[in-house]
């Protein structure tokens, strides 16, 4: 059974090594940050001190950090990872970055002989934690066969996207429809508030038509309990947002609606609430009409 190497521990990287180890899978972890190695220390999993030592101790390299940069800055320099991998290792590319980044990132793994995989995950915290987020896999065929046991432990279904890249265009895809979504559903939630509509009766009445969506309800009711405990955060919705709007600028698409969600979440993070949940968006209407939504009393 393969090693596998595990960069990356944050709010959807630790519960998707913690299923990877469930399955049975031999782990070694990194992560920047310290602390957030702790819990897998306690448990007996072994902590590395650089991505270039996770990869000299894996078959298999996770990587789930934040965007393009921070995914550069785990395989460069004499700590990173491609300074620790050895023929035929592979690095399976987890986190939300662009084509051109995941591009780059497999061809810098193939010079030194490694391999790779890009399959970023759809979904936030709770499914990487139940182990049911959507894997978005892009490869060869017999890379993605090698790693599929690990994949499966991670989320299902695992999709298969096509080429290295691939994964990364159909994790922009579904994000730029998820912001658009998230920014949609709190401007006609300020809207209905303002017109005084009941809360509860506007949720109702998404719920029961054509519009109704998983994310709605949810977010709805997180909004409602003045929940935005960081599920998938304001910062990180913004930055997907942005690099969708940038690929199909390259491709001459115009993406009005995703534009506006996109200058929406920027407001949102410039308020403040960049570090909460996506559904804190709504708080950018608020301040500006001097609202509070969610609260069935709002007249």
């Amino acid at each position: 059974m393969h090693t596998v190497g595990f960069i990356g521990l944050g709010a959807m990287g630790a519960p998707m090594a913690e299923n990877v180890n469930g399955a049975g899978y031999p782990l070694i972890v990194y992560n920047r940050t310290r602390s957030r190695t702790e819990p897998f220390a306690e448990r007996g999993e072994r902590v590395a001190d650089s991505p270039c030592e996770v990869a000299q101790a894996s078959d298999v390299v996770i990587v789930m950090v934040t965007d393009d940069e921070a995914l550069e800055a785990v395989l460069e320099g004499e700590e990173g990872i491609l300074a620790g991998l050895t023929d035929g290792t592979i690095v399976l590319q987890m986190s939300t970055v662009t084509p051109a980044g995941t591009e780059a990132a497999a061809e810098a793994v193939r010079d030194v002989g490694g391999r790779y995989v890009d399959a970023p995950v759809s979904g936030t915290v709770g499914p990487a934690e139940e182990g049911t987020l959507t894997v978005l896999a892009a490869g060869p065929d017999d890379l993605l066969g090698e790693v599929e046991g690990i994949l499966a432990a991670i989320g299902e279904p695992i999709v298969d996207c096509g080429a290295v890249g691939d994964g990364a265009r159909m994790k922009l895809f579904v994000n730029l429809l998820l912001g658009d979504m998230m920014g949609a559903f709190a401007e006609a939630l300020a809207f209905g508030t303002a017109q005084g509509l009941d809360y509860e009766g506007m949720l109702t009445v998404v719920e029961a038509g054509a519009v109704d969506s998983p994310l709605f309800s949810i977010k709805g009711e997180n909004i409602a309990a003045d929940d935005f405990e960081p599920r998938f955060p304001v910062d990180l919705q913004f930055k997907d947002l942005r690099y969708a709007v940038e690929e199909a600028n390259d491709e001459g698409v115009p993406l009005p609606q995703t534009a506006a969600a996109r200058e929406t979440f920027s407001a949102a993070r410039g308020m403040g609430h960049g570090g909460e949940d996506m559904a804190a968006v709504v708080k950018f209407f608020e301040q500006v009409a001097g609202l509070s939504v969610g609260d069935s009393s709002e007249s």
